[in-house]
């Protein structure tokens, strides 16, 4: 393929996620305000499942194939770049309050995931025991999420809802899997064609993994992020980053595993660099919400320090 046609499908894929993450935001934002489920929980779950469909599709496909250093690279990447890039941006745009009874049990089990998974890991693989464990904690967030959000479905805020109507209904729900579709292909079209090109020029795996594919994974994130900032939904935005972060920990990871058929090894790259990184930012990302109930710009700032020290760390340090 010449490369006037991958840099055309790379453009192509930037187009889709862009105007598909402005479809996507206003239908969820919509679907918040009409079933009175707070945009945080939506963000959480319906728009994080849509988000992550990138990193799982990839991360299957990859260990389906041999490619572990992608898989995993690529699952645990995604939450640093998810954290120290995108939480970073949309922190530093708007420093919002958080609602600590509403949030402080997801942001918990963002750092038990990561926590669990550089234990389990610390023998050189994910075994099928620590999957398994890894698998029951989505289940329990799923099972936390669904409550949480019948409670507030329940609770009357006196606030006025929008029309509901069946055409109304119709339209959301279209703009909704449309926005789905262009991130997902679009997100796709962009990490097919600059993963191609790093390989051409001698990128190893693992690092392809951890950052391009990791950071082109994440776009969906990003482009959410993005587009919820300009249109004032921070709520959604740190709901979707969060609740992505959780799906990628305890989901793709267990499953690439199961796909395999066998314990899932880990580089030295992943248990020395990626996770430890990737369990600071963390650290960094819910301690001073949770302590003072709000996120500061000077969070975002470090956060970002943070992942530019991580990327020249991994580009540089020459673990294998």
């Amino acid at each position: 393929m010449s490369p006037v046609v991958i840099v055309l499908l790379f453009i192509l894929g930037l187009l889709l996620i862009i105007k598909g993450g402005d479809f996507f935001v206003d239908a969820a934002s919509w679907i918040a305000e009409a079933s009175g489920v707070p945009k945080f929980l939506i963000g959480a779950t319906i728009v994080s499942l849509g988000t992550t469909m990138p990193e799982l599709l990839v991360s299957l496909m990859a260990s389906a194939s041999g490619s572990i250093g992608i898989a995993v690279g690529n699952a645990v990447g995604s939450v640093t770049a998810n954290i120290g890039l995108i939480m970073g941006i949309s922190v530093i745009c708007i420093a919002a309050a958080i609602d600590r009874k509403q949030q402080t049990f997801k942001f918990l089990m963002m750092a038990a995931a990561i926590g669990l998974l550089l234990a389990f890991s610390a023998g050189g693989s994910l075994s099928i025991v620590g999957s398994v464990v890894l698998l029951l904690m989505f289940a329990a967030y799923m099972a936390e999420s669904i409550v949480s959000a019948r409670k507030a479905m329940k609770a009357d805020t006196g606030e006025p809802r929008p029309a509901a109507d069946g055409r109304t209904i119709g339209v959301n729900v279209v703009k909704f899997l449309a926005g789905v579709a262009g991130i997902v292909i679009g997100a796709r079209l962009m990490v097919d064609y600059g993963t191609a090109l790093a390989r051409l020029i001698g990128v190893p795996e693992s690092i392809i993994g951890a950052t391009l594919v990791a950071v082109g994974t994440s776009l969906p994130e990003l482009v959410t992020t993005v587009t919820a900032i300009v249109k004032k939904q921070s709520s959604l935005s740190i709901g979707n980053i969060v609740g992505a972060n959780i799906i990628d920990l305890t989901l793709i990871l267990p499953l690439c595993s199961v796909v395999s058929g066998k314990a899932l090894p880990m580089l030295r790259q992943n248990i020395v660099l990626d996770m430890p990184f990737c369990f600071g930012l963390v650290l960094l990302a819910i301690v001073p919400p949770l302590a003072t109930g709000r996120f500061h710009k000077w969070q975002g700032a470090a956060m970002l320090l943070v992942y530019a020290v991580y990327i020249v760390l991994l580009c540089t340090a020459g673990i294998a």
